[in-house]
């Protein structure tokens, strides 16, 4: 007997790779890729140079790794980085960067869109003072909880990181999203950025994997940083073909999540539920709810077969792998548990 459906709100990390996707693992062309010869890995290397307009990239098993490997490649020991306080790179990954790399993160408290206010960055730049961590990298998120960096800001900002002698770097896990979301092509929004990630394992639809692209001469270190993390894959080409698929066919369908998104942004609307400010621009939507009534709320949704992560502040993720029908579940949920708990 098939077992019911759980409908997984959680995150968009929790995707299963489709039949079509394991078709193409199962079929794929391997080498040693730490050897470089992996032709299935410099394929989707070489995709994702075309996508970005990047001279080089480089195949990463997780977003944590390739977020590191892209600050070690960027920052000596006693150099800093300025970044969002909430960011993942900053606030989520283990204080990597601090631990494994001596590097000095500069946080400043973000606007509400998701951008780092330019004037604050401008006075967080340490002169060259012996008192001083070396501020080397700005650091951005796109998407940001799910907003959208604007392209005009995103230019103010390559400007401002050239006249100040900066590099910038984009933490993409999402930015196909944030491409999406602004309709054009990914290359428009990496021309304003030296370096950037792009997590494969999200909305994307792979089971693993990130890209981190740059130029030539910084990926060449960034491959060093890679093996010495213990990134350095053999036949990963399986998990490559898992990517290039995604690449090649789940990028358009990235809409259809902004859209069940946004529907269930209306739908809670209209039964009371308390929306964050600037509700889903992309597949995340935050609300806000009494923390008790959230509380009560994780077990009573998990025992009917929706698993989300509930709080004061609740993050619901749509994905690949939820539909139009499985909202409506949650939404039909949603009314009874207010009926019977509000």
């Amino acid at each position: 007997m098939k077992e019911a459906k759980l409908i997984d709100l959680r995150s968009d990390t929790v995707t299963r790779p489709s039949d079509a996707m394991r078709q193409v693992m199962a079929n794929a062309e391997v080498g040693d890729d730490v050897y470089g010869d992996d032709p299935t890995v410099n394929a989707l290397q070489e995709l994702a140079c075309k996508l970005t307009g990047k001279e080089d990239a480089l195949f990463l098993p997780s977003g944590t790794q390739a977020n590191l490997v892209a600050l070690l490649a960027h920052c000596q020991r006693g150099d800093e980085y300025i970044v969002g306080p909430k960011a993942h790179n900053y606030m989520y990954e283990a204080g990597g960067a601090a631990v494994l790399g001596s590097i000095q993160p500069q946080p400043l408290e973000a606007n509400p869109d998701g951008t780092l206010p330019l004037d604050k960055v401008v006075a967080a730049i340490k002169p060259d003072d012996i008192h001083f961590a070396r501020t080397r990298l700005l650091s951005l998120e796109n998407t940001h909880f799910g907003k959208v960096l604007p392209l005009d800001y995103l230019r103010q900002a390559w400007e401002l990181t050239r006249e100040k002698g900066l590099a910038l770097h984009i933490d993409g896990a999402r930015i196909y999203n944030a491409a999406v979301a602004l309709k054009v092509e990914l290359s428009e929004i990496t021309r304003y950025c030296d370096t950037l990630t792009i997590c494969l394992s999200k909305g994307l639809g792979a089971p693993i994997g990130s890209l981190l692209c740059g130029s030539k001469e910084y990926i060449k270190q960034a491959n060093r940083w890679r093996k010495m993390t213990g990134g350095g894959m053999r036949q990963s080409g399986i998990l490559a073909a898992a990517a290039l698929y995604a690449l090649e066919n789940n990028v358009q369908r990235l809409q259809d999540d902004h859209d069940n998104a946004k529907w269930l942004e209306q739908q809670l609307r209209s039964i009371g539920v308390d929306i964050a400010p600037q509700g889903a621009q992309t597949n995340i939507l935050y609300i806000n709810q009494d923390a008790q009534l959230a509380e009560k709320m994780k077990p009573w949704m998990l025992e009917r077969g929706v698993i989300m992560s509930t709080g004061a502040t609740t993050r619901l993720v749509t994905h690949i792998d939820i539909s139009r029908d499985d909202l409506q579940k949650v939404v039909a949920l949603w009314k009874e548990f207010l009926r019977l708990h509000a």
